[in-house]
């Protein structure tokens, strides 16, 4: 099966189902484009070389402190008897892995953020003996139409059969 691909804005989302035993392995991607631009500053006008020195510094410790929190893509890997990783890969190389038994997740849920400024969604898990929702995308704000097929992929895997019959709710143009 040839994976799904869907590009929006800065973000792209890729699906690709692993056929194995004993079930298929469910992978998610979002990545996001990331352009890393140089900082080059004239600090000293009328002194070149101590400028650029200065440039030289400035823009490698600008770049590397770019690299160590930029994002390169989070993924949902559902592996369907056990449960659901979560992975954050960074640009750096760092890759963050959070891994939740199938039997902890109660219901996967799309929530609405709205603030002053912006207007983002994001998938929580709704988890057994957890006061607190855990986001699926702590990095990442995707669009909905995104979101979607992975909730239902969640609910599925989940078999919860009242979410994943509630895709007349999502409206996901």
């Amino acid at each position: 099966m040839d994976p799904l691909v869907i590009t929006k804005g800065r973000y792209t989302y890729a699906h690709d189902v692993k056929k194995g035993p004993p079930e298929a392995i469910d992978v998610h991607h979002i990545m996001v484009a990331g352009n890393i631009t140089s900082v080059c500053q004239v600090l000293m006008p009328d002194k070149p070389v101590a400028s650029v020195l200065w440039s030289f510094t400035l823009a490698g410790f600008t770049l590397r402190q770019l690299l160590r929190k930029q994002v390169e893509k989070e993924s949902v890997v559902i592996l369907p008897a056990f449960g659901v990783q979560l992975e954050t890969t960074y640009k750096s190389g760092r890759t963050v892995h959070h891994f939740v038994p199938i039997g902890k997740i109660l219901k996967p849920v799309l929530n609405e953020c709205v603030t002053p400024v912006t207007c983002y969604w994001t998938l929580s898990l709704i988890l057994r003996g957890e006061e607190e929702l855990l986001l699926v995308f702590k990095e990442l704000y995707p669009p909905v139409t995104m979101l979607v097929p992975i909730w239902k992929a969640l609910c599925a895997a989940i078999d919860d059969k009242k979410c994943t019959g509630m895709h007349s709710d999502c409206d996901t143009r």
